[in-house]
């Protein structure tokens, strides 16, 4: 039963986690842009997107959970316990730029970003010069996540403030 606790749990956390993008879908679709659903979506077929999206998240953070994040843990307290701060460092790097260029969400707005920025003609509209644009965009952020990972990490074990971060941030935006 503790399992099956855990995935109602974890379902309700993940609905939760995507009802903003709900949300924000839902009213640039219904107010700003005001069109109506396209023809050949159904509201079952929204209701098994939306439930398979629910349950694709959820499977996705308990396998992370029950998996991997004892593996990173782990491996993070042996790198803290050896003093090794090139090794931390490189570590939350790369676990930061290795998660970020996995995630599924990021997979589906990165191709989904190729062909705006192709029906834009800002790409060449075919399928090589989208998918090199999707990856390049996936690169791009997971290199920003896994450098703010390991800034992060730095900063805690400096001790930086952290407001101080923040600033240097918006300064060099």
């Amino acid at each position: 039963m503790p399992f099956l606790r855990a995935f109602f749990r974890q379902s309700l956390d993940s609905l939760r986690d995507i009802a903003p993008v709900l949300l924000v879908v839902g009213f640039f679709q219904f107010v700003v842009i005001r069109q109506p659903l396209p023809e050949d979506l159904t509201i079952f077929n929204l209701a098994i997107g939306l439930v398979s999206v629910v349950l694709g998240l959820t499977l996705f953070v308990q396998g992370l959970q029950v998996g991997l994040f004892p593996i990173g843990e782990n491996l993070a307290q042996a790198f803290a316990r050896k003093g090794s701060t090139f090794w931390l460092l490189l570590f939350s790097f790369a676990l930061g730029f290795g998660t970020t260029v996995a995630e599924p969400a990021l997979i589906a707005v990165a191709g989904q970003a190729a062909i705006v920025m192709a029906e834009g003609g800002l790409i060449q509209a075919t399928e090589r010069a989208q998918n090199q644009f999707a990856v390049q965009l996936r690169l791009v952020v997971a290199l920003s996540v896994g450098s703010a990972v390991a800034l992060g990490v730095l900063r805690i074990l400096k001790g930086w403030p952290l407001h101080l971060l923040i600033i240097a941030g918006y300064a060099i935006a």
